[in-house]
């Protein structure tokens, strides 16, 4: 597996593992399935793993530390990221809250449901709009140096907000959604983070399972699962991005690479400080993740990629008006 720079002196797998689907995010797993997905990933070398507290609310980070706890892994080998910022209130709806007492609490959960003693890298996963950047930023700095925190991450915000945050303590990841069909951070955040250092840790590369290519049909999602909400995935917005689906499949026939795997290649491609991180609840679909960091795509290759799938391409919103919520670029 080659590696990619991460903070000042460190590397980390150049493909990452995305773990939310352990919670259920896109259907049911298990947890014996969520295991083997993790044994795997060690076994080819994939060693940067994100997860999140509110992900299947702690279910994925107590799976993770259930793993390191078994013994299938050594601490010192993986690379661990985890988020804070997204609680629930009592009528079930979602808040974002960086206030010092919550970043601590929430951090240390994290930390007992990982069953480690420090994170490699936190992130604000969502940013709190009555705490200014800076403040929160300051807070976690504080938690670095008592050693609890080893990197800061955000997710979700603007290049701006990405430079007043750097200004206080050095940004090591900035998260976004970023794929051959959300294409967003090339407006300015991956200019931004090349200019402050920070890796673009590309989530969803594989568009919720679109470049999978086993997406046929969509009604037979669970009512828990993300993509049965979103816009991209109904009505004519899916028959029209079903249909330009095939020759992208053609494609990847016709250069004897798996879809999944030329997706991922392709967000490699983009800038030596992406690093994709493919959610996955199985070892084998993992594996045709890791295959892309051994793919080097020819310019000829991106430029029919980009005429095949255009800049803008996807018919609907990225998210419905109820999932937008706390999306908003700060």
């Amino acid at each position: 597996m080659r590696r990619r720079r991460f903070g000042r002196n460190g590397t980390v797998s150049a493909v990452g593992f995305g773990c939310m689907s352990f919670g259920g995010f896109y259907g049911p797993t298990t947890e014996s399935e969520s295991m083997r997905a993790m044994g795997r990933a060690l076994e080819l070398g994939v060693n940067f793993w994100d997860t999140a507290n509110a992900y299947g609310e702690g279910l994925c980070e107590t799976l993770i530390g259930k793993f390191l706890a078994e013994g299938r892994a050594r601490r010192e080998t993986i690379t661990l990221a985890t988020k804070f910022a997204i609680r629930r209130l009592a009528d079930g709806t979602r808040a974002f809250d960086n206030s010092p007492d919550h970043i601590g609490e929430s951090l240390k959960g994290s930390l007992k449901r990982l069953g480690v003693d420090h994170i490699d890298l936190y992130y604000v996963h969502r940013v709190d709009r009555r705490i200014p950047i800076e403040d929160t930023i300051g807070e976690l700095a504080r938690h670095v140096k008592a050693g609890l925190v080893g990197a800061i991450g955000l997710s979700e915000v603007a290049p701006d907000t990405l430079r007043r945050a750097h200004v206080v303590h050095p940004i090591a990841a900035v998260q976004s959604e970023y794929s051959l069909w959300t294409r967003n951070p090339e407006l300015g955040l991956i200019q931004a983070c090349k200019e402050t250092g920070a890796v673009l840790v590309a989530f969803s590369p594989l568009g919720r399972g679109y470049f999978s290519g086993l997406l046929q049909e969509v009604e037979t999602f669970g009512e828990k699962d993300f993509r049965a909400a979103n816009p991209r995935f109904q009505g004519l917005n899916w028959r029209r991005n079903r249909d330009r689906l095939d020759a992208y499949l053609e494609l990847a026939k016709s250069w004897g690479v798996r879809p999944a795997t030329l997706a991922i290649a392709w967000t490699l491609a983009k800038a030596p400080h992406v690093v994709p991180i493919p959610g996955t609840r199985t070892a084998a679909h993992l594996e045709e993740c890791a295959e892309a960091a051994d793919i080097d795509l020819t310019e000829a290759q991106l430029a029919e990629l980009e005429r095949v799938l255009p800049v803008g391409f996807a018919a609907g919103e990225r998210y419905s008006d109820q999932q937008w919520v706390g999306i908003q670029k700060y």
